[in-house]
C-alpha cells in the first residue's frame, strides 16, 4: 500500500509539472504577440518624432513583445543619427516605448559632420539649419575634443574684444588658424601659441581692430610683431 501511494504521489507530481509547463508555454505564446505599436518620447529640439519612428520601425519589424532583446534594440537605436542615448521599455500588451535623448550640437565639423559637447563627431541627419549659427571647426581624425577645448579658450580670451570665433582649424601638422567675425583670418602656427595670441590682442586693440574691414589675414608666425595682408594688396606688411 505504501509503495502504491508513493507511486501515485510521484505520478501526480509529474502530471502537475507537465500541466504547469504546458500552461506556462500557453501563457508565453499568448503574451509573446507581435509588436503592434512603437511610441517615442523625449525632448526633441532638432529632429521630428516621425523621422525617428521611421528609423526605429525596422529595429522591431517581425519581432515579438516578450522575445525581443531590449538591450540589443537599444544599442542599434543609438546608431541612429542625432541620438546620444536611448531607453527602451515594454508597454502592455503589444507596444514598445523609446525614450530618446538627442545629441547637443555645438559646432560644424570637417564640413560634413557636427560636433557634440564632448567633441565627438556625428552625422547631421535631416537638420539643415539652426536657430543660431554654429562655428565651423576642422581637424584630423580624433582631434574633436582638442579643437573644441581650444575654441572655448579662444572664446573666453577674445570675447572681451567683442570678437566672435567663426572658424577654427587644426592642420594635420599641428598648426592652428582661426577666423573672427566671419572676416579676418588669424594664423597662429604650431608653437608659442599664448605669446602669439597676446601679440594679436595687443595689435588688435592698438590699431588693427579699427581697420578690420580692410584685412584679409594676420600672420603671427614671427618672433616680434605681426604681418598683415590687406584686401587689394598682394604682399603682407609687417607691424610692430
Amino acid at each position: 500500500m505504501k509503495e502504491a501511494g508513493l507511486r501515485g504521489a510521484l505520478l501526480g507530481l509529474i502530471l502537475f509539472v507537465v500541466l504547469l509547463g504546458a500552461g506556462g508555454r500557453t501563457l508565453w505564446i499568448w503574451l509573446d504577440r507581435p509588436i503592434e505599436r512603437v511610441s517615442v518620447g523625449g525632448d526633441l529640439d532638432y529632429v521630428s518624432a516621425s523621422y525617428l519612428q521611421r528609423n526605429l520601425a525596422p529595429l522591431v519589424k517581425g519581432k515579438t513583445w516578450l522575445s525581443i532583446d531590449l538591450d540589443a534594440v537599444r544599442r542599434e537605436a543609438r546608431d541612429i543619427e542625432w541620438l546620444s542615448e536611448v531607453k527602451v521599455s515594454r508597454e502592455w500588451p503589444d507596444a514598445l516605448r523609446f525614450e530618446l535623448f538627442e545629441q547637443e550640437p555645438v559646432a560644424h565639423w570637417n564640413d560634413d559632420k557636427l560636433l557634440n559637447t564632448h567633441g565627438k563627431p556625428f552625422s547631421p541627419g535631416p537638420v539643415e539649419a539652426f536657430d543660431e549659427p554654429l562655428p565651423d571647426l576642422a581637424g584630423p581624425k580624433g582631434s574633436g575634443p582638442e579643437v573644441l577645448a581650444y575654441l572655448d579658450s579662444l572664446v573666453r580670451r577674445l570675447g572681451t574684444l567683442d570678437l566672435q570665433v567663426t572658424q577654427l582649424r587644426l592642420e594635420n601638422r599641428g598648426a592652428w588658424r582661426f577666423q573672427v567675425n566671419d572676416g579676418v583670418w588669424v594664423i597662429l602656427g604650431r608653437a608659442d601659441l599664448e605669446p602669439r595670441l597676446a601679440r594679436f590682442t595687443a595689435a588688435w586693440q592698438r590699431q588693427l581692430g579699427a581697420q578690420a574691414s580692410q584685412i584679409r589675414y594676420i600672420d603671427l608666425r614671427y618672433p616680434n610683431g605681426v604681418a598683415v595682408a590687406w584686401h587689394g594688396e598682394t604682399e603682407t606688411q609687417a607691424t610692430e
